[in-house]
């Protein structure tokens, strides 16, 4: 089992083709969990699961939250195993859950490589991790 919250550095900072596994475990009575792509002044990526509102979030923090982007359904349940690939294209972030492609969020941060965190944290367990 991983720690989490977990954190890691990206050498050099996010290049196109560059994609992030999560394998893990939702527990029981989840809230919520995040998944992050940071930069120096915020975050360029957050993923935000919300089991109490049965809903995921998409945003960005440069100071502020920018618009809510509001991806359909719920990819996750609770006490379920669950695999999420996140993939940095040119134009977007593209998210998949257990295979499925369940969001594209445009990129609001440039440039790439000035992102070089990816942190997941909130209710999982996290098995392996392929930053």
């Amino acid at each position: 089992m991983i720690p989490v919250p977990y954190r890691s550095i990206i050498n050099g900072g996010l290049k196109p083709g560059k994609s992030f596994t999560v394998r893990g475990v939702i527990p029981h009575n989840p809230h919520r969990i995040f998944f992050n792509l940071r930069h120096i002044f915020g975050i360029a990526f957050h993923y935000n699961v919300r089991f109490d509102e049965n809903k995921v979030v998409c945003n960005s923090w440069d100071g502020q939250w920018g618009p809510e982007e509001f991806p359909e359904g719920m990819p996750f349940k609770a006490c379920q195993p669950f695999e999420i690939n996140i993939s940095c294209s040119d134009l977007s972030f593209n998210v998949f859950v257990n295979g499925q492609h369940v969001c594209s969020y445009k990129h609001r941060f440039l440039p790439l490589n000035g992102i070089d965190v990816f942190e997941v944290t909130g209710d999982l367990q996290i098995d392996h991790v392929d930053a």
